[in-house]
């Protein structure tokens, strides 16, 4: 569905992708894991399209990404960025129907079906009841559902329409433990009953296990492994991407892989 092969990236001369492959499977939830400074924000920009590779190549059902429209692309994947700053005090609303731009003619304003749209957008995320708020007086896990909410409201297209993809980077960095808990529910729960595909970069292991089919671990730019969650996850990948010792085990009451940081690893200390 989407994938990328042998892609690097650099900004002016410094190099932030070497080589990197990755594949997203139709209904796929992959997660991106890596230390601050990996490359897991400037990958999801690659895969978005925002940023064009140096080198190697991005594509979407067997077509390269520089060759599509972007307005195709926009109608089809949307990315939900770590911070979003808005210049005016927009309504709840008004931010979800922002993501029907791609949609609309130069000049056209929403209609109809774009209202529709977003408000269903609004239910599917448990905002409904924000629509008319100011979106600054809302909380940080709130707001992210409402962003959430703007991203389904630009990738919603008629059935039989090709699958839509949802790309997140950091999904749950700002928010409080409940939060957390509450966005990894949200997703899972949109990815079976939407039928979406994702790709979401994250720092944090735990959540990363709760939500994702499969990861993708990058460190310097470079993937370390990649494969299904249970077989990637590991004490010696914990290890080899943050210099950390830790636990890994399948916690019985949670039903996925849970990891438990020990102490600094001292194979890394000298890193």
């Amino acid at each position: 569905m989407l994938s990328a092969t042998g892609v690097t990236f650099a900004y002016d001369s410094t190099l932030v992708l070497r080589g990197v492959s990755i594949d997203v499977p139709e209904g796929g939830l992959v997660g991106i894991l890596g230390p601050n400074g990996s490359g897991k924000t400037t990958l999801l920009k690659v895969l978005a399209g925002t940023r064009k590779p140096t080198s190697g190549s991005v594509f979407l059902d067997g077509q390269d990404l520089r060759r599509i429209p972007r307005t195709v692309v926009a109608r089809r994947m949307s990315v939900v960025p770590q911070e979003t700053q808005l210049a005016f005090d927009y309504s709840v609303l008004e931010v979800v129907l922002m993501g029907r731009y791609p949609h609309l003619a130069a000049f056209e304003i929403e209609g109809p079906q774009d209202y529709e749209l977003a408000r269903r957008a609004l239910e599917a995320t448990g905002t409904a009841g924000f629509e008319t708020r100011p979106f600054a007086t809302l909380s940080g896990g709130e707001k992210q559902r409402v962003i959430i909410a703007a991203a389904l409201a630009q990738i919603s297209a008629p059935a039989g329409s090709p699958a839509p993809l949802l790309l997140l980077d950091e999904p749950t960095a700002a928010l409080d433990l409940a939060y957390q808990l509450e966005i990894a529910a949200l997703l899972r729960d949109l990815r079976d009953r939407l039928h979406l595909s994702m790709v979401l970069s994250t720092h944090d292991l735990n959540f990363a296990a709760s939500v994702c089919s499969s990861l993708v671990l990058l460190r310097d730019g470079q993937v370390l492994a990649a494969g299904p969650t249970d077989e990637v996850l590991t004490t010696r990948a914990v290890r080899e991407l943050y210099g950390v010792d830790a636990e890994v085990h399948r916690h019985a009451a949670a039903g996925h892989l849970v990891v438990t940081p020990i102490r600094r690893s001292l194979a890394s200390a000298g890193r």
